[in-house]
This record gives C-alpha cells, structure tokens and sequence, in this order.
C-alpha cells in the first residue's frame, strides 16, 4: 500500500508540473495533492502547519493564475478576445510539432483574437505582446511552484528511505 501510494503522489507530481502549462490542470493544486497524498503514507511526517501553508500557497497562485494574465492584457490594451486567443494559441502550440510552439502559439493566438475584436494591428499587437507577457509570467509562477513542491516530495521521500535503512 505504500508503493501504491507514493505512485499516486509522484504521479500527482509530475501532473502538478504539466498543469503548470496545461491550462486545464491546476498545476500547484495537483502537485499539493501530491504532498497529501505522500502524507498518507505511512512513515513520511508532514505537519499540518506544512499542509495548510503549502496549501495556502497553492491556492494563491491558482488565483493568481487568474489576474496576472488580465493585469498583463489590461495594462497593454487588450480584451477578452485576447486573452482567449492566448488560451488557445496555448492549446494548439501544445499539440504542434513545430519548436518553440508552446511560446509561439499563445502569442500568436493572442493576436488574432485581438484582430478579431479590433482591427488595427498595431494595437492589436500591443495587446497581444502584453496577453504573452501575462501568460508567461502565471506560467513562470506556477512552474517554479510545482517544481518547489516536487523538492519537498523528494526531500521529505528521501528522509522517508533514510530513517529505512
């Protein structure tokens, strides 16, 4: 059972970091659950107060996940038709051979959501540029976060197999 359940939290893990990319996927609150689940596991001691602090702070990005994209868009002019267009430009970038695409593809689809909504490109391109940049930042955020709680699994894991041998 303990096998099992380490799986499942590596698992979770390893899904935290692709929903730091993955729009669909709330990469920090997966890779949290992750940490519960390693919780559960017998021998492994994670605090509450570690819980609920790293829970906290999953629930911070997951919302911020949500405003610093609009700050970005916002602040450079853009408009919900942006936004959207960078949501799927993501989604086809992630599904594209092409190199690059996953950076590509929300820039790109940023700005024909923006040409759509207004047709003056240059405009349109400013508003594009500032959708990216809001992306890439909420990325960058929930990526480091995911890849932090990864840390803590291992570490905590490693103390696990330690206090075996």
């Amino acid at each position: 059972m303990e096998l099992f359940l380490v799986l499942v939290a590596l698992l979770l893990m390893i899904l935290g970091i692709i929903g730091s990319f993955l729009p669909v996927l709330p990469g920090p609150l997966t890779s949290w659950a992750g940490l519960l689940v390693l919780h559960f596991t017998e021998g492994v001691e994670l605090s509450q107060t570690f819980l609920i602090s790293t829970l906290l702070v999953a629930i911070f990005i997951y919302i911020l996940d949500y405003i610093i994209p609009a700050l970005g868009t916002k602040r450079f002019g853009g408009s919900r038709a942006g936004m959207i267009g960078t949501t799927l430009g993501l989604l086809v970038g992630i599904l594209s051979p092409i190199p690059f695409s996953i950076i590509i593809g929300p820039f790109v689809g940023a700005l024909i959501g923006e040409m759509i909504h207004r047709n003056d490109f240059d405009k349109a391109l400013k508003a594009a540029f500032g959708s990216f940049l809001g992306f890439i930042a909420s990325t960058f955020l929930k990526f480091i976060v995911a890849i932090i709680f990864l840390g803590f699994f291992i570490v905590k894991l490693s103390d696990h197999n330690a206090s075996l041998l």
